[in-house]
């Protein structure tokens, strides 16, 4: 692919456009910053002559750039260089003079002036704006050839740090394009500790990501396939049992139910589970909320029938009963954690509503802590080797709707915590 903007070209276009704004700043804004300070010394040096100037001004002269006017008893006197520094007369000066120091503009020039008085004499000593012209100049030529040289060095700098950069940028999309590529080797490892090293080491998480999805879906597929087949298996042997007379018909059929109803409660666990990537993007179930209430006591009348044997306890502390999402959601998350209890449960199983939690307990043995992080794993083999669907639908559907679930193994028995 060509670019019409590369890297480099657009690096070299904000170097410039710095250099600009330095070129700015200090050719038009620095000497108006710097004109009061200017203006300052030259009221300085105007000052300073009117202490010793006498009536005869023509012997007093002290610099060729100011003039001077000295007023006594009526009688006017001028420096000689007063026609060389403002063409003006002298009553035309003093009328323009109307404080003690000051400046005004005469054409196209700036003139500046100071006065002492006393109660005998008048003074004043006036120059125009060459110092503060002449100021400027020498401050521009200082400064000139140091942007030239600094723009180099930068022009020099920058060009080398982006070709860098660039390989770097190149080096990631090559990253990219091998993301399924495991014998894929980057040219250049990122040694400085900066973003794109992050970038780097993320593309390489998501490369270790992806490598491991795809292990992961190949085995969920082989489990799924065979999750399916062994039912499949046991309803074709039952048929051709039946068919040969080897089975008796009602046996068989009994059979042959319970395996459909496997399979039934497989699919629907499978459907289910692939309908929580759709409806993610939806926003209904979002502003839905149900009282766990009426969930808890119709689930665990459900799951009485299975395992009558069991001690079932509900325990409703916490006023706070309302929980975001839908009722088929929360019913499937109650349902598929049921479900994994009466496998394991002994005796006893507790479930407790309080401080906005849900503690779902049952007094099986302990898991191996070696695959916590894998019980929620579709298809993942789980507690006592057990695969399935059901503890994956629960922590799916609870981070869909902002909760978390965690397993703890307590000192008789396993628990269970939404929160």
């Amino acid at each position: 692919m060509k670019l019409k903007h590369n890297l480099y070209r657009q690096i070299i276009t904000i170097v410039l456009i710095m250099f600009a704004i330095i070129y700015i700043s200090v050719a038009i804004i620095l000497p108006k910053v710097l004109a009061p300070i200017y203006e300052k010394n030259i009221y300085l040096n105007l000052k300073t002559p009117l202490d010793v100037i006498q009536h005869d001004l023509s012997d007093n002269e002290i610099d060729d750039n100011i003039a001077y006017i000295y007023v006594k008893d009526g009688v006017v006197n001028k420096s000689n260089n007063l026609t060389d520094v403002i063409d003006l007369s002298t009553e035309q000066v003093l009328e323009k003079i109307n404080n003690d120091y000051g400046k005004f503009a005469y054409r196209g020039k700036t003139y500046y002036y100071n006065t002492k008085s006393d109660t005998y004499s008048y003074k004043v000593a006036i120059t125009n704006d060459d110092y503060v012209e002449q100021m400027k100049s020498d401050i521009w030529k200082s400064l000139f050839p140091i942007l030239i040289i600094t723009l180099l060095f930068m022009l020099v700098v920058v060009a080398v740090w982006s070709q860098v950069l660039a390989e770097k940028i190149k080096i990631l999309k090559e990253k990219v394009d091998n993301l399924d590529n495991d014998n894929y080797v980057p040219k250049m490892p990122f040694k400085a500790e900066d973003e794109l090293k992050v970038l780097s080491e993320a593309i390489d998480e998501m490369k270790m990501t992806l490598k491991t999805q795809d292990e992961y879906k190949n085995q969920m597929y082989q489990n799924i396939s065979h999750d399916f087949k062994t039912p499949l298996t046991v309803i074709k042997s039952y048929i051709e049992a039946i068919e040969d007379g080897v089975e008796d018909e009602k046996d068989g059929l009994q059979v042959i139910k319970q395996e459909i109803k496997k399979l039934e409660i497989k699919v629907h666990s499978l459907l289910y589970l692939n309908k929580l990537t759709y409806i993610k993007d939806m926003d209904a179930y979002k502003n839905e909320t149900i009282n766990i209430v009426d969930i808890l006591p119709p689930a665990i009348q459900k799951f009485k029938l299975t395992r009558p044997d069991v001690k079932w306890e509900l325990n409703i502390v916490d006023k706070k009963t309302i929980f975001k999402g839908t009722e088929s959601m929360w019913e499937a998350i109650i349902d598929n954690i049921l479900s994994n209890f009466i496998r394991y449960a002994k005796k006893n199983v507790k479930i407790a509503v309080k401080g906005h939690r849900i503690i779902l307990f049952n007094d099986g043995e302990a898991i191996d802590e070696t695959i916590f992080n894998d019980i929620f794993t579709p298809y993942k083999k789980g507690i006592k080797g057990e695969f399935g669907l059901g503890l994956s639908i629960v922590k799916k559907t609870l981070s869909l709707l902002g909760y978390e679930i965690s397993v703890k193994n307590e000192k008789n028995g396993i628990s269970f915590i939404i929160k």
